[in-house]
């Protein structure tokens, strides 16, 4: 029996990729730095599996910015608008080519977009979306792939597992660029480089390759099938003495077991924390010549592994297969996991004797092998954890329960129809066509970021802190009101993270020193931790809201993060049902709501970043997750009064196929990211004749360039012939936390600029 892990976190316990990638961007160390630090990274992790007794240990799953992207680069999938990068750049530094794909180009008399950003499945990853055209043509471009695996192989000898992206995946990832032809038929082109890379992974001496192939677990088309069939029976027909592990996560195959099970491949991997219910018709279609990965501990959360529920799922693939077939492994790339839980000195002990970060999920796979080699003790400890937590009061509030339990369809309904509601606010508020505003958080300075640190360390009194933060909220008040935008934020100073900062002040939740994972490039997060019933003990957010409001005469919106994304973006206790969670988080929010109205405050945005993200990756299984996730927010905002204007936001996402469930959630006001899909997924809400108003971004707040008046004005003309002008609100993709000043401003006198231009030629 093997273990295996099929990917690791590549940040560094301490961020040390984050920081020595953004001085590389900022010039202030070289090309040759950058990868010495990667390198201690890669070394680190590798030396971490083997120290853990991990069989196949996973290569190529480093990345400087993105996995997905660094397939791009390998394959040679770079957009044509990319040429003059290539001669700006010396021949051995094709990384900044690379980060010119992932963030734009905007020096050397080029302005260059970058590429279409959007969620790895249903997680908080984000990766660079390959573009492909009709005529797309694949070659062997970057050769780090073989580097990686020479370098490892190296420390770790025959363990070492070089990692890619599945060809039909990679194609399924993508998007098409131009009309007339199907991203999937470009499968007869790729694949002959991917038989080139596999080959000359084989003669370097790799015994095992792992193929990442997510996409077996979605809904697939009969041509998406075909694809499958012949990439894989193309790879194998060409290459040989290597086994090939194709890895799946993240749902069940459902539909797609046949056909993944027959791929004529050495081993299937299989998540079995997601979908254990697979399991059963996996063992039952098995052929005789396949090795069986068991993804038996979580990848995706921070909770230790119940030994007695896995081991009952790996001995009965053990009884069917026979151990010598069968690797334990975790469900998915540890790269959604926090790095080491060992330095988490903080959490109180009985929590954290609960939970497992990627280190120890590590030994995890370890231990479940020696508890089947007879090693009891170690099933009796872990059967002590998992009792403890059942029954602990710290986790369990029966008053919380109840409050939930007692909702009824009058705490999900609001008083009026948007229509109604509309003319009053516009009476209420009086903006002009094309207001404009802000998604919420203004840039947090490494002078805000020191404050903050400072407090936490006692050198600072709070309120000295207060003092100090009041003005940067004055400062940043008076700023907007120079510019001229119309509704104003208060930007968010006081705030560390959008889910952090009200789960420090909710009842269930801890946080954690370290607990850092990857959202995108150098951006991570230290996601909280739900570990017990929500509540809310004081309101979180009034005292601020109330002061910024005090500064002007303008509009001030209150700025709240919804259930559904503080559900997805937290590590969530997986003792009891998400939508249960769910409205205890959403009850809570809707006690803040009422409080800031109380207040004064008559623009709330609650925002949703999150909501297409825990879309359930096959179809069937949506209309339930959306049902429970529309009531949420209505759970949060209807309890308001008609003139008390209600936004909400959200990140990357494809609307198309909930567009009517986003409509029922009957925000007045709903802000989403559309500039790097240059208004794309409007079409979506135009379609649908999406009732409300809507504010789609014009100003890509991922990308360090400044986009021109011009520009904006540009796509709120073509806004505007999609949808009705006098719906239409003016405003960034998303926050602005993590961009600097200098470029913030610049882009956002040209954002109000373009809508002043809007309001003269298109009303």
């Amino acid at each position: 029996m093997l273990t295996q892990n099929l990917g690791y976190p590549r940040i560094g316990s301490q961020r040390q990729l984050k920081k020595a990638c953004e001085q590389y961007w900022a010039g202030k160390i070289s090309l040759g730095e950058l990868k010495e630090t990667a390198r201690q990274i890669k070394e680190t992790n590798w030396l971490t599996q083997l120290d853990a007794g991990i069989d196949l240990i996973p290569c190529n799953d480093f990345s400087f910015y993105d996995h997905v992207l660094d397939t791009s680069l390998m394959l040679g999938v770079i957009p044509q608008r990319y040429t003059p990068v290539l001669s700006q750049v010396k021949a051995n530094q094709e990384i900044d080519l690379y980060f010119a794909m992932a963030r734009g180009y905007q020096k050397d008399g080029l302005d260059i977009t970058a590429m279409e950003m959007t969620k790895w499945l249903d997680t908080n990853y984000h990766y660079i979306v390959p573009e492909f055209t009709a005529k797309q043509e694949f070659k062997l471009f970057n050769e780090n792939v073989f580097g990686e695996y020479a370098s490892a192989k190296k420390l770790l000898g025959q363990k070492a597992k070089p990692v890619l992206v599945g060809p039909v995946s990679y194609l399924l990832l993508g998007k098409e660029k131009e009309e007339g032809f199907e991203r999937v038929d470009l499968i007869k082109k790729l694949v002959p480089v991917y038989i080139e890379i596999i080959n000359r992974l084989k003669q370097l001496g790799a015994e095992w390759i792992q193929l990442d192939e997510p996409c077996l677990a979605l809904d697939l088309t009969a041509k998406e099938k075909e694809a499958f069939e012949w990439a894989y029976r193309s790879i194998t027909n060409r290459v040989s003495g290597v086994k090939l592990l194709v890895a799946t996560y993240f749902e069940a195959l459902l539909d797609n077991t046949q056909l993944a099970v027959n791929l004529p491949v050495a081993a299937l991997h299989i998540d079995l924390v997601r979908a254990p219910e697979q399991l059963d018709e996996v063992l039952k279609l098995i052929p005789d010549n396949l090795q069986l990965s068991l993804g038996v501990v979580d990848g995706r959360n921070v909770w230790k592994n119940d030994y007695e529920r896995s081991l009952s799922l790996i001995n009965k693939a053990v009884e069917k297969l026979g151990a010598n077939r069968i690797i334990i492994a975790p469900s998915c790339s540890l790269l959604h996991s926090p790095i080491d839980l060992d330095g988490e000195t903080a959490i109180d002990p009985e929590i954290k004797n609960w939970m497992a970060f990627a280190k120890q999920k590590l030994t995890e796979v370890s231990e479940l092998k020696q508890i089947i080699a007879g090693n009891k003790q170690l099933l009796d400890a872990n059967k002590n954890a998992i009792e403890s937590r059942r029954t602990s009061r710290k986790a369990h509030k029966q008053a919380v329960k109840d409050r939930a339990a007692a909702l009824t369809n009058a705490d999900v309904t609001r008083n009026n129809a948007f229509s109604a509601r509309q003319q009053l606010q516009r009476v209420r508020f009086n903006l002009p066509a094309f207001p404009t505003t802000t998604i919420g958080s203004f840039p947090q300075t490494d002078d805000i970021r020191q404050l903050r640190a400072h407090l936490k360390k006692g050198d600072l009194t709070l309120e000295q802190y207060e003092k100090q933060i009041e003005q940067a909220t004055i400062d940043a008040i008076r700023w907007q009101e120079e510019i001229g935008l119309d509704v104003l934020v208060h930007g968010e100073f006081e705030r560390n993270d959008m889910v952090e900062y009200f789960g420090e002040q909710l009842d269930g939740f801890l946080f954690t020193k370290n607990g850092w994972v990857q959202s995108y490039g150098s951006r991570c997060v230290k996601p909280p931790v739900i570990y017990g019933d929500v509540s809310r003990p004081k309101d979180m957010t009034v005292r601020w809201t109330q002061f910024a409001a005090a500064q002007t005469n303008l509009p001030m919106k209150g700025m709240l993060t919804g259930p559904v994304t503080i559900l997805q973006w937290s590590f969530v206790r997986d003792d009891q049902p998400r939508d249960v969670t769910t409205n205890q988080i959403a009850l809570a929010i809707r006690d803040e709501v009422l409080a800031l109205e109380a207040a004064g405050i008559g623009i709330i945005q609650i925002d949703e970043a999150a909501i297409r993200e825990g879309l359930p990756l096959r179809t069937a299984k949506r209309p339930y997750y959306l049902d429970w996730a529309v009531k949420a927010f209505h759970i949060t905002a209807n309890g308001v009064k008609d003139e008390t204007q209600i936004h909400t936001h959200m990140c990357y996402s494809e609307f198309n196929n909930i567009i009517e469930h986003i409509a029922a959630m009957d925000a007045d006001v709903i802000t989403i990211e559309t500039s790097r899909s240059q208004m794309e997924l409007l079409q979506a809400f135009a379609q649908f004749e999406y009732p409300n108003e809507i504010g789609p971004g014009v100003y890509d707040i991922h990308s360090p360039r400044v986009p021109t008046t011009q520009e904006m004005a540009s796509l709120l003309a073509k806004a505007a012939e999609l949808l009705p002008v006098q719906h239409l609100w003016v405003n960034p993709d998303c926050g602005l936390k993590t961009r600097k000043w200098p470029e913030t401003k610049a882009a956002l006198i040209n954002m109000v600029a373009a809508a002043k231009h809007a309001r003269e030629q298109l009303t």
